[in-house]
């Protein structure tokens, strides 16, 4: 999906679930940013739990996700320059 249709999804999903019990599973930190209650799962087992607040503010996988997330924000593609 798109940026610009992620976000009109997001916002529908949004509208959809409040006051509702939603079991979501994302790979992007972005869906589950609002959620209540994030369960960070590895190799099966649930790692970590808590808000996003609280998951971003201590260390572990979570942070680790959303650290490597703002490293790649700036990167950009660029042309290989051909040198024979």
């Amino acid at each position: 999906v798109d940026p610009e249709n992620e976000d009109k999804l997001q916002k529908a999903m949004e509208e959809l679930m409040r006051n509702k019990t939603i079991i979501m599973i994302a790979h992007r930190l972005k869906t589950v940013e609002h959620a209540d209650q994030i369960l960070v799962l590895d190799q099966g087992r649930i790692v970590q739990s808590g808000t996003h607040r609280e998951l971003a503010g201590r260390p572990g996988l979570y942070r680790e996700f959303l650290d490597a997330r703002r490293m790649a924000a700036g990167w950009r593609l660029r042309e290989s320059s051909q040198t024979d």
